[in-house]
């Protein structure tokens, strides 16, 4: 007599409850939607202030001259970018001249043809390259990076702790993980007044400017479903990360959580 076929586990897309595979088809229908409009819908949402939260990002990652870098969910590159240019930074000020390396990698092919059609990419030439690979299961061999990043992405995965744990595979002991994602603000007040900025405001942005209502609206949704900022802290150190922090942006919309592979 066969065996019952196993029930997929529902987890979250937005308020809805979805299968897994459910989910990762959804998510990769959303970023193809807004892929084009991204960098620009980003900016006018948070009035630019993401950029300075990604700045910030990177100045506690520390690039160095020679490191290796995996941005998960990479989409248009930003980070790696800002990866490589503070790597050199610090080879020139220590007189090393070992170039640093990123690797972009995104489960969503549109997403990565929108940041490989950047012009900013050409100085950095056989430095940079893209690849099309799901955060769950990386394809790369163990204690390959020195650093791992995931900016805004990994709420749209759909198993984080499984994705953590491949953060934590591809890391060598000592390496560092930096995940910048949407949060939960520190006063229930200030919480109220953005959540109706975000689901007023947001979609009919997304509507205005990327043509694109619904999938803004999951992206709001899937902000308030995320974890706050101790859950999230927890499933990183359960995942094998040592010496997490939390570092809250602008009251908590967004946090940088930065630990070790030990």
């Amino acid at each position: 007599m066969s065996a019952e076929p196993e029930t997929e586990r529902k987890v979250s897309f937005g308020f809805e409850e979805v299968t897994e595979s459910e989910k990762v088809a959804r998510v990769k229908g959303v970023f193809r939607s807004v892929a084009s409009r991204y960098d620009l819908m980003n900016d006018l949402m948070s009035a630019g202030v993401h950029r300075l939260w990604k700045h910030d990002a990177m100045n506690r990652v520390n690039p160095q001259p020679g490191e290796r870098h995996l941005d998960v969910a990479g989409g248009t590159g930003e980070l790696a970018r800002a990866f490589l240019e503070l790597a050199d930074k610090a080879g020139k000020r220590r007189g090393i001249d070992k170039p640093a390396t990123a690797i972009v990698s995104d489960i969503n092919d549109a997403m990565l043809e929108a940041g490989k059609a950047r012009a900013d990419n050409a100085k950095w030439e056989g430095r940079l390259d893209w690849v099309c690979a799901d955060g769950q299961n990386l394809p790369w061999a163990d204690n390959s990076f020195d650093v791992v990043t995931v900016s805004f992405g990994i709420r749209n995965f759909a198993d984080r702790v499984a994705g953590l744990k491949e953060f934590r595979r591809v890391l060598k002991p000592g390496g560092r993980l930096a995940v910048l994602e949407f949060s939960h603000m520190t006063a229930p007040a200030l919480q109220a007044a953005y959540d109706t900025y975000s689901f007023n405001v947001i979609p009919q942005l997304g509507s205005l400017v990327a043509g694109d209502k619904e999938s803004y609206q999951y992206l709001v949704e899937s902000i308030r479903k995320f974890p706050d900022q101790e859950t999230f802290r927890a499933e990183i150190e359960g995942a094998g990360f040592s010496n997490v922090s939390v570092t809250n942006f602008s009251g908590g919309i967004a946090a940088l959580h930065f630990g070790w592979a030990v």
